[in-house]
């Protein structure tokens, strides 16, 4: 599942608590995005169709929620990262990372120890 940069936006509001009004929505999203209350409403109404996102229409407000995990979407988009830059080789995605950005000590480290853990 690929989520846009919009449904990026509203879900990180959505995954910071259990459940939402459109008012608490809109303004989370005000600073960021400065998108009226319809625009908000329009995202939240197609991320239900798409089965990202709850309605709770018995709720006076209505009351919105995450149907998916913020992990689970960041493994998503890890997995699409990797079979799209490096078909699929996880190694050669890392391998090409730390050839092009510097790494600290710190990370040295604990990418090892996560290796020695893996017993790679």
């Amino acid at each position: 599942m690929k989520l846009t940069e919009a449904e990026w936006s509203v879900m990180e509001v959505l995954w910071s608590n259990q459940e939402h009004t459109l008012g608490e929505i809109v303004e989370a999203l005000r600073s960021k995005k400065n998108w009226n209350r319809n625009t908000v409403l329009t995202y939240l109404t197609r991320m239900e169709k798409k089965g990202l996102v709850t309605i709770r229409r018995e709720h006076d407000p209505h009351r919105y929620a995450a149907l998916i995990s913020r992990e689970k979407c960041l493994k998503a988009e890890r997995e699409l990262l990797i079979n799209k830059v490096e078909k699929g080789s996880v190694g050669d995605l890392i391998a090409a990372f730390l050839r092009e950005n510097k790494i600290t000590s710190e990370d040295k480290q604990k990418l090892s120890q996560l290796l020695d853990e893996m017993e790679v």
